[in-house]
């Protein structure tokens, strides 16, 4: 199958991530998922048996949930005859969103049974307990300002903290199995607090393009301004998600995503919205082989990548820095297409169209290029990028130069 095929090329895998393990369902929007959380066995048939199989080549799987419930779903009907669902202003019926051509219901985090219910109910044992050891929790930001909650409270007021409570039901939920340390989860949505719950964020659905207000760029703004708000990883949907009115994955978007993805604490693909009308990691030869090139990269930095994971633990850094928070200058404030990953490195990804080469601004102290070797100080430089190798540079006083220098002689020019 498909996942094989990308195997076989060398590709470093260590998570299988099926968000649609709950079935699909179809919209004029693209390709949707079903939102009852359960695994879906008519089109994953054996799939925990495949989860195992996985796990005995060192593979997670992960899949996905979010805090609604399809009003045409069992779990809904579980919630609702318990009265775990929000409510209507007007009647003590239960509030339905209509998210495209389906509605679904509010799980009330405000009420702590409801709370309970779903974090051992629908992640602990139709999730945890079936296998999976991470997902996409999605959405929390989509609170309707206009529900009743069980604690009475304003849903204005509660529309902020809604991801910190989504985050919290999603640990518990890890916790309550004793696999705080063994299964993560990733959320696109957040407010203060969140920190403490949410492992992971992701950058949401870009657009499947070079646009600067929502495509491949705007995953360095995210990653910088989240990270400084105390979240200290970050990832994106490789080749972007929300493909509309014609606009599709090109393959040179596919190369320079793949080259971004590799210098970000995970590198996951996504199918996106309408997969069939877009390109996949595994749609040419040349794609999937640049992909399990870059994946190699990726796995070989992973020493480097669990230091400066310590040294978040530790101080509470991101791993994906703005320039201005190690080098005092205010030439560096408004850089948001390049970043410090570490204190040691400094990754620079061509985020527009058309380029073969982009302008790289390197602060006071030697830096080498990570692929030939090259030194260069301070100031901007013009650097060749083609696709593979990056502008990326590192520090030539790097207590990690050795794993620099072992990546350079496997992958450099």
């Amino acid at each position: 199958d498909r996942f094989e095929t990308i195997a076989a090329s060398g590709a470093a895998i260590t998570g299988l991530w099926c968000e649609d393990w709950v079935g699909i369902r179809q919209t004029s929007f693209g390709k949707r998922l079903f939102w009852d959380w359960k695994w879906n066995a008519t089109r994953y048939p054996d799939l925990s048996a495949r989860i195992a199989a996985l796990a005995e080549r060192g593979i997670r799987f992960l899949g996905y949930v979010n805090p609604y419930l399809a009003v045409d779903g069992a779990l809904y009907q579980e919630a609702l005859a318990h009265n775990y669902l929000a409510l209507r202003q007007d009647s003590d019926k239960p509030y339905a969103v209509d998210f495209g051509e389906f509605d679904a219901g509010v799980v009330d985090f405000t009420n702590p049974n409801a709370t309970n219910w779903f974090a051992d109910r629908i992640i602990g044992q139709e999730m945890l307990d079936f296998g999976l050891s991470g997902w996409m929790a999605d959405f929390g930001e989509y609170l309707p300002t206009d529900v009743r909650l069980f604690d009475g409270s304003d849903p204005m007021e509660a529309h902020n903290r809604w991801p910190v409570l989504w985050a919290k039901v999603n640990a518990d939920a890890i916790a309550s199995r004793g696999k705080t340390d063994d299964a993560t989860f990733f959320m696109r949505a957040g407010f203060s607090g969140v920190q403490a719950h949410c492992p992971l964020l992701w950058a949401g659905d870009q657009c499947v393009d070079f646009t600067r207000h929502d495509g491949i760029n705007t995953v360095i703004t995210a990653a910088l301004s989240s990270g400084l708000l105390g979240n200290a990883y970050h990832h994106s949907d490789l080749g972007g998600y929300t493909s509309l009115h014609g606009v599709v994955r090109t393959a040179e978007l596919m190369h320079r995503w793949i080259d971004l993805a590799a210098f970000a604490p995970v590198m996951r693909s996504h199918e996106g919205n309408r997969p069939s009308n877009n390109l996949q990691i595994d749609s040419s030869p040349e794609i999937l082989t640049h992909f399990a090139r870059m994946s190699q990269v990726h796995a070989q930095l992973a020493p480097y990548v669990r230091a400066v994971c310590d040294e978040a633990v530790a101080t509470g850094l991101p791993l994906q820095r703005p320039l201005f928070l190690h080098y005092d200058d205010p030439e560096y404030h408004d850089i948001q297409d390049q970043y410090l990953y570490g204190a040691d490195m400094i990754v620079a990804p061509v985020v527009e169209e058309g380029y073969e080469s982009r302008l790289v601004i390197l602060p006071q102290g030697a830096w080498v290029h990570l692929w030939t070797g090259a030194l260069y100080g301070k100031g901007t430089h013009d650097i060749a990028a083609p696709h593979g190798q990056p502008p990326v540079f590192t520090r030539q006083d790097s207590a990690h130069a050795d794993l620099f220098a072992s990546i350079r002689a496997a992958f450099g020019a």
